[in-house]
């Protein structure tokens, strides 16, 4: 296996597995100092959009009725080191295909490089003809598994297929998965759909900087976890109680009828549970020796929650659990659910717009990684008291374009610099140009319209399309193509 390549200094304090704070990393590497079920829509005032053209929606667009349907098992070892699982998934394709590509996400230079390792132990499916690997950059045994078919899958037409797999959880380091005494998280730690709805399959190549490249859909989604007895399970999901202890394991259940993914963490957490005003149950587990109590993190993730649904729209999700985990510097998002690695307000806040800007609005992480990292960055800087980001006019300045994919970049500074940096100050700039109010309308209404697909840029820019102001910036700053807008 490729090891983990050295970062810079203040990069690897960051250890930024999936994303974290756009103002504590420049500073660092500066050295500057109304909710509702997500499965039936959520019903919002309509409000005219800039310029006058069309009202927002009435209500938040649903997902597609045809989603997939995945079903994960998942049973953790008495040693916390092993996973091993079996998941199901019914597929209806909205384009024809002969094949199903999932996505191996701990193969990854990243997860793989910290001993990380999925394997596919067998494939069982009425229209599966053969299976196996496929490289795309990954570790061994390769970051694709694909199930060629025997036949063509029409649009409209589904299938049945179920993958035994098997996860080793390296050590040392925040990554999407990992085992410390005492705890052990897996994210992303099964074979993740990789359809595009209108594309097709994301065969995209995994990179070595530190970011994620995955494209899914999302789905209607059931998880079971079977643990030692003595553990708590903090998951994606709105989760059950867990089963009464039987021969040392109990097992925990959860449903999230839009996940694009799946977290999930198990460990000796002390939890803490609240609902607010909205309607969101939040709960989150510290570890014995965790410098914060689950409480005082359940307020601050509640404090977040509501700040950023005033300004985005009713939370996407009905729960949200936030397992804080042994190290520091950073966190990934994952729907309704966070891995938390230290606490930092800043860091959750940004984890926190994530659950609009990936969860519910998904997008190609490997095309268009700004559409979430640099969004999730200008929520950050835009909410509460927490104020524009360090020297914006250095950010604007930095070479890069804003809207380039991930094997543009040629290391995980100059991403951080351009996707986060640059893309969070442009989203400012642009909300300075057009107006806050008329800039605010305009993005809320891509929330609400995008809901639950993977978005792309012109659908940000079909939303700005009255500000002209708005995408002059988002423009120049290489976010957007200047031929690509709207009319």
């Amino acid at each position: 296996m490729t090891p983990r390549r050295a970062l810079p200094a203040a990069a690897a304090l960051l250890l930024l597995a999936g994303c974290t704070s756009f103002a504590e990393t420049l500073a660092a590497e500066r050295g500057t100092a109304g909710q509702g079920t997500a499965d039936q829509g959520t019903a919002a005032p309509s409000s005219p959009a800039p310029g006058g053209r069309a009202s927002c929606p009435a209500e938040r667009a649903g997902p597609d009725p045809d989603r997939p349907v995945v079903d994960l098992e998942f049973r953790l070892s008495d040693d916390l080191r092993t996973v091993t699982g079996t998941e199901t998934v019914v597929f209806t394709p909205d384009l024809v295909t002969d094949e199903l590509v999932f996505r191996l996400v701990p193969n990854g230079p990243g997860a793989a490089g910290l001993g990380n390792r999925i394997t596919v132990d067998d494939t069982r499916g009425d229209d599966v003809d053969r299976a196996g690997y496929e490289d795309a950059g990954a570790e061994a045994p390769g970051g694709l598994f694909v199930l060629q078919l025997d036949g063509e899958l029409e649009p409209g037409e589904s299938t049945e297929v179920e993958l035994d797999f098997t996860v080793s959880l390296g050590e040392g380091g925040f990554e999407r998965l990992g085992a410390v005494e005492g705890v052990s998280w897996w994210a992303s730690g099964f074979p993740l759909l990789a359809w595009e709805p209108g594309v097709g399959w994301a065969r995209d190549p995994f990179v070595e900087i530190l970011g994620e490249t995955a494209t899914s859909p999302v789905a209607d989604t059931t998880v079971s976890v079977s643990a030692p007895e003595e553990l708590t399970v903090l998951m994606t999901g709105d989760q059950d109680e867990p089963s009464a202890a039987d021969d040392g394991r109990r097992t925990w259940t959860a449903r999230e009828p839009v996940a694009r993914d799946v977290s999930v963490a198990a460990g000796r957490f002390r939890t803490a549970t609240l609902t607010t005003d909205g309607g969101v149950e939040i709960t989150t587990g510290v570890l014995p020796d965790a410098g914060v109590g689950p409480g005082e993190l359940a307020d601050q993730a509640a404090e977040e929650v509501t700040a950023l649904a005033e300004r985005f729209g009713a939370f996407p999700y009905d729960t949200l659990t936030v397992p804080l985990l042994p190290d520091a510097g950073g966190g990934i998002e994952y729907p309704s659910s966070i891995l938390l690695a230290g606490v930092s307000r800043v860091v959750l806040e940004h984890e926190v717009a994530h659950m609009w800007f990936y969860g519910m609005v998904g997008d190609s992480q490997f095309r268009d990684p700004w559409l979430d990292e640099a969004l999730a960055t200008y929520a950050e800087s835009s909410v509460g008291e927490r104020g524009s980001p360090a020297q914006p006019d250095r950010a604007l300045a930095v070479p890069g374009d804003v809207g380039a994919a991930m094997d543009e970049f040629e290391d995980t500074g100059t991403y951080l610099d351009v996707v986060y940096g640059k893309g969070g100050a442009a989203l400012l700039a642009a909300r300075e140009a057009a107006g806050a109010e008329a800039f605010d309308a305009a993005l809320r209404c891509y929330a609400q319209a995008n809901a639950w697909t993977i978005a792309t840029p012109d659908d940000l820019a079909a939303a700005l399309a009255d500000l002209p102001a708005a995408l002059d910036v988002l423009v120049r700053a290489g976010a957007l193509d200047a031929d690509d807008l709207p009319e």
